[in-house]
């Protein structure tokens, strides 16, 4: 078992899966309470847009945007970020896209094995009963990089290791970034705040979403919210699939070019005590076309205590409990995805 806790049980690959199938779905990929649930399709709807630039120079309105985006969406598209070099980025997409591409048994070198979180395959699949998502992933821990699992790094397309290497590391810059402007929105020390941050997981999972022909039901990402703290969500391709809960209805997300979608994971949502919010999301897919998306992920280092930071309970106490970091992640990491409920089992009863 890795220090991370996690596994999963093996289950067929969707991209197999989905170029063989003659029309009908496996019942375990079947959703029945899509047919129920509201999608909204209002183009007037969307997630705020953060400009980087202009929050680097103490821009007022875009650090209350900043602000006003972490508090009622817990989402934001992020432009004009310079801290990921353009041709690093298109990259990283480019070698993505050549991965999946690769034969099955070529990308099978590289399976997940049943313990740990590493390897190409699925996460959460903890019993044989549980609905299985349509979608294939890669998913690794690349910072810090003692921890990383070089044998579940692809050797093909040959550039993929060297790009994922520049891509982790170049990411850094934003995500401290952003973490400091948080912490002087909150009203709290920056440099504490990143700190928590310094030397802690960063992770990556790259999604390759099959087309389907009954694309309404099935679903490439079972709704969740993310348990780290910060996640920046990167679009491969011009497929749309993202999808966030907002009073009770899924709202479909347009990807800017070039932008970072930014979530609040759980971790933030209790460090800040409720101030900022973590956000339900999923991802459906496309009749026709697949889609593909990277989505790097922020925890904090070991030893953090995962709670409602003191600055932030005086005036109304605390609305979480407190636990080791280590304890927080072998819960999350040992249960499938399910809404909120991480972030819930962790709020102290009012």
């Amino acid at each position: 078992m890795s220090r991370e806790m996690g596994g999963s049980l093996p289950v067929a690959n969707v991209q197999a899966l989905a170029s063989s199938c003659s029309g009908d779905i496996p019942l375990r990929y079947l959703r029945p309470e899509l047919q129920s649930e509201e999608v909204l399709v209002d183009d007037t709807l969307q997630i705020p847009t953060i400009d980087m630039r202009k929050l680097m120079v103490d821009d007022d309105d875009e650090m209350g945007k900043l602000h006003s985006a972490c508090k009622e969406w817990g989402f934001f598209q992020l432009i004009n970020h310079d801290g990921v070099a353009e041709e690093v980025m298109e990259k990283m997409k480019a070698d993505v896209q050549e991965f999946f591409k690769l034969p099955l048994k070529e990308k099978n070198a590289y399976a997940k094995q049943q313990t740990g979180v590493d390897g190409y395959g699925q996460n959460f699949v903890l019993s044989e009963e549980q609905k299985l998502d349509w979608a294939d992933m890669l998913f690794l821990q690349t910072l810090p990089i003692p921890e990383r699992k070089m044998r579940f790094w692809p050797q093909q397309p040959t550039s993929f290791r060297e790009t994922l290497d520049k891509y982790s590391l170049e990411l850094v810059n934003i995500s401290k970034c952003l973490l400091k402007l948080m912490a002087k929105n909150l009203a709290i020390n920056p440099e504490q705040f990143a700190n928590l941050f310094e030397d802690g997981r960063q992770s990556l999972r790259m999604n390759y979403y099959p087309p389907c022909e009954q694309a309404s039901k099935v679903l490439g990402l079972t709704p969740h919210s993310d348990f780290g703290g910060l996640t920046l969500l990167v679009q491969v391709n011009e497929v749309q699939g993202l999808q966030i809960k907002r009073n009770g209805k899924w709202i479909p997300i347009r990807p800017l070019p070039g932008a970072f979608i930014v979530n609040i994971g759980d971790v933030v949502e209790i460090l800040s005590n409720g101030e900022y919010k973590s956000i339900e999301h999923r991802a459906v897919v496309d009749p026709e076309k697949e889609r593909l998306s990277i989505a790097a992920f922020y925890t904090p280092c070991d030893g953090t205590i995962i709670g409602p930071l003191p600055e932030l309970t005086k005036e109304n106490g605390p609305k979480y409990k407190s636990v080791s970091r280590e304890e927080y992640i072998k819960y999350v990491l040992t249960r499938k995805l399910d809404g909120k409920s991480s972030v819930n089992l962790m709020k102290l009863e009012s």
